[in-house]
């Protein structure tokens, strides 16, 4: 797959921030004796002349302005009517609306010198896809139904507990220093214990301890894959979604799936053709597909990379999110020789704001992806760590755990049975048995970013297929995670009719 172009984070018009966090509640004052117009005017000034908002950058579009402000159209043309006669703006034809100005001169800033936005570009991490940062601000839109949120809501989230063992942890000395490369030894000792349950025997001296799984990613990406290198994958995959690898050198290569997970198949093949060094799979309740790998497909995977000695990176992310039945067991319990690479966390079930997660592998290898950490943030939080540890080692995990797999199915019913209702004759669906996803497959394809736009003025957050496979124009990743039952039970419907209101 090709990479992603680089282009500024600010500019796409469908995910322009607006004006910074610290004030995007600003709207002008109704009843003052100065217009709207000017206090607008003098706001974005403010934005412009204290540099936050830098020469070259794209102002967001209009009608996202006029959204924010809580103004007329016509109003905030004569606002930046004001900025455009100070020099402070210019639009350009098809191009938007853009800074010029630098912040402490009058005069438009000449060529590159002092623009921010031509280092933004020549950053070597790429950007987040457009929608995927569109969708990580609309996240904390207030009033929005978000039905492709891949993390537990709130109220599942084990509050009480963390309290409980944060109040403990508080009545003795706590260790406020760095941790060890691969992470704290009692953390360590806590996750090798608890893999152990899951058939997977990794001695601590095998455990790096991330902050989240996602971050084990990049370690590998930037570690073990040499730029230019290939990596195997299922398609669609949540890796499509982010820039891990890509913005290390690294190309994408994608493999059939069916109902029973990645097609063994094609592994030989396409690991000649692409000379790839790697395999990542999520055998367990896959996403975006909520896909179930099942034993006798894991086992042909293990016995076709075996043959070409292919390393695995597996992910174990949604492995305990069982709803029916426990899964097989991870492609790590059924590694002899070390090839697989293991990644776990604690974000899906316990706490995503706790960030922690791990790297199961040869002892070579975690030393080799500690060290590359250590250089990036020296060690995941230390009182995280802490926590972490009283969480697996008190029996918190499994009884939490067993809380959510009930609240899981339930509403994982529930979605079903508005889905039944509300989306035969529209599209077909797979029943997850584990995991956040179910995966809607339309039954007409249709132009998924103006799906998105449409949905969002409905006050629904959608995550669409095209995230986990560019090509894809018929899919859309639901979750059952996040949103209330209430909630499904008010925007399935309404998607419902959106989605109806597309011309074949």
């Amino acid at each position: 797959m090709k990479p992603h172009t680089k282009t500024t984070g600010v500019v796409n018009p469908e995910l322009s921030s607006g004006p910074p966090a610290s004030g995007r509640e600003w709207t002008p004052v109704q009843d003052s004796p100065l217009p709207l117009y000017k206090q607008i005017a003098d706001y974005l000034t403010g934005f412009i002349r204290s540099g936050v908002w830098p020469a070259g950058m794209r102002l967001p579009p209009q009608r996202e302005l006029c959204r924010q402000l809580k103004v007329n159209r016509s109003t905030l043309v004569t606002a930046l009517g004001q900025l455009t006669a100070l020099g402070l703006i210019e639009g350009n034809r098809g191009g938007g609306t853009k800074v010029v100005i630098s912040p402490d001169s009058t005069n438009p800033a000449p060529g590159r010198a002092g623009n921010w936005n031509d280092y933004v570009e020549e950053g070597t991490h790429y950007p987040n896809l457009p929608a995927v940062q569109a969708i990580n601000r609309l996240e904390y839109e207030p009033g929005l139904i978000r039905l492709g949120t891949g993390e537990p809501a709130p109220e599942l989230l084990p509050g009480a507990a963390m309290q409980a063992i944060l109040a403990e942890l508080a009545q003795k000395p706590l260790n406020l220093a760095y941790e060890e490369p691969l992470g704290s030894p009692r953390l360590r000792a806590a996750v090798s214990a608890h893999l152990a349950k899951l058939g997977i025997a990794a001695p601590p001296s095998s455990i790096l301890i991330t902050s989240g799984a996602l971050q084990g990613l990049q370690l590998v990406a930037l570690g073990l894959l040499p730029r230019g290198g290939a990596i195997l994958l299922e398609r669609p995959s949540y890796l499509y979604s982010i820039h891990a690898f890509q913005s290390a050198g690294v190309k994408l290569g994608g493999l059939p799936m069916d109902e029973r997970g990645l097609l063994t198949g094609s592994i030989a093949r396409e690991t000649r053709r692409s000379q790839a060094a790697m395999l990542y799979s999520i055998p367990s309740f896959h996403n975006p597909t909520g896909i179930l790998m099942d034993r006798e497909r894991r086992e042909a995977l293990m016995a076709v990379t075996e043959a070409l000695q292919l390393p695995v990176l597996e992910d174990g992310a949604y492995q305990e999110l069982w709803l029916d039945s426990p899964p097989p067991p991870p492609l790590k319990a059924l590694d002899h020789t070390g090839r697989v690479l293991h990644l776990g966390t604690l974000s899906k079930a316990a706490s995503p704001g706790l960030r922690i997660g791990w790297v199961v592998g040869p002892e070579p290898v975690v030393r080799r992806l500690a060290d590359i950490k250590m250089q990036s943030d020296y060690g995941a939080s230390s009182l995280s760590q802490l926590v972490a540890a009283r969480w697996l080692e008190g029996g918190y995990h499994e009884e939490h755990n067993g809380f959510l797999r009930r609240m899981l199915r339930e509403r994982r019913d529930t979605m079903l049975a508005i889905l039944q209702q509300h989306f035969t004759g529209l599209a077909s669906w797979n029943r997850p048995a584990g995991g956040f996803y179910i995966w809607l497959s339309l039954h007409k394809p249709l132009p998924l970013r103006t799906l998105f736009r449409t949905a969002h003025k409905a006050g629904l957050l959608l995550n669409t297929g095209d995230l986990y496979d560019r090509s894809d124009n018929r899919h859309l990743r639901l979750s059952y995670a996040f949103a209330t039952p209430e909630e499904l039970a008010a925007g399935l419907p309404r998607l419902a009719q959106l989605i109806r209101s597309f011309k074949s």
